[in-house]
């Protein structure tokens, strides 16, 4: 099953009938958070998702800036969302992919298995004139899934230094001046884990937003030897980046591939591990 679904797609199953349950990740500044740019414009049916609440735990030095999900805090939003273990999800956000992604990954994690990417988000969607709603949104129904923590692959900083130390292949998604060292305007100090290799997550997707053709996210992994999704290890500052490029990758023939959800955030916050810049 794709992980991405087209905004036509989309908006035929809706007029249909056809039931999904639709995530609006906005993230937002202030009190209300994304709830202010959720309530403005939404899809059609569309339940909201608050990111830094609801997909990520407590942040820390130790942890980095949005780490793993409490699960019953994650188990609450279940309810909020009213999932079932077999409801058919759709992700999706302003456009970019990144709160997206990380739904998308944070889910999969639980152990929904039906769960996929509004390709291109709202600006794709707002782009082909679809219809757009306001309000608070709809009552979710009932929910039955439990939250089932572990169903992909994650990796720790010790699993990072000792996949490292093996020869292993580490994909940093961020973007080229962060990885470089030339901008950080997030986390403690600028660059990239020693022998990480640049594939930033922006390089996977079109002009417009929307996910690449297989082909090409598989050639652009291929120049930094990666073929297969298995022994790779991927992160980004904090796990946005990072989790929309999983995604990615398993769209491409690429699955397998484990999350460093600390990242770069987690370990520049040691002053004893190393920096590379360039």
């Amino acid at each position: 099953m794709s992980n991405f679904v087209s905004a036509s797609d989309l908006n035929q199953d809706i007029y249909r009938g056809k039931k999904h349950t639709i995530l609006a990740a906005f993230w937002g500044p202030g009190e209300r958070g994304g709830l202010t740019r959720y309530e403005a414009q939404h899809l059609p049916t569309a339940l909201f998702c608050d990111p830094p609440i609801a997909l990520a735990g407590l942040p820390g030095s130790e942890v980095g800036r949005n780490p793993l999900p409490d699960p019953h805090q994650l188990q609450e939003w279940f309810r909020r969302w009213g999932l079932s273990t077999n409801s058919s999800v759709v992700v999706y956000d302003e456009g970019r992919g990144l709160m997206a992604g990380r739904a998308w990954w944070i889910l999969r994690w639980a152990g929904m298995s039906n769960v996929r990417i509004l390709n291109g988000g709202l600006h794709e969607w707002a782009d082909k004139d679809y219809p757009i709603v306001v309000g608070p949104g709809n009552f979710a129904a009932a929910s039955t899934a439990v939250v089932n923590p572990g169903q992909m692959p994650v990796a720790t900083i010790d699993d990072v230094r000792a996949h490292l130390s093996a020869g292993g292949v580490l994909v940093d998604a961020r973007e080229p001046n962060r990885f470089a060292g030339k901008k950080e305007n997030l986390d403690l100090k600028a660059g990239h884990i020693p022998g990480a290799v640049s594939v930033p997550v922006r390089e996977l997707k079109n002009e417009d937003g929307t996910l690449r053709s297989p082909a090409e996210i598989r050639e652009r992994f291929a120049q930094v030897g990666v073929t297969s999704g298995e022994s790779v290890i991927l992160y980004s500052g904090s796990g946005n980046h990072s989790a929309l490029a999983l995604a990615a990758m398993e769209e491409a023939g690429l699955p397998g591939a484990a999350h460093y959800l600390g990242g770069w955030s987690q370990w520049s916050a040691d002053p004893a591990n190393p920096v590379e810049r360039g």
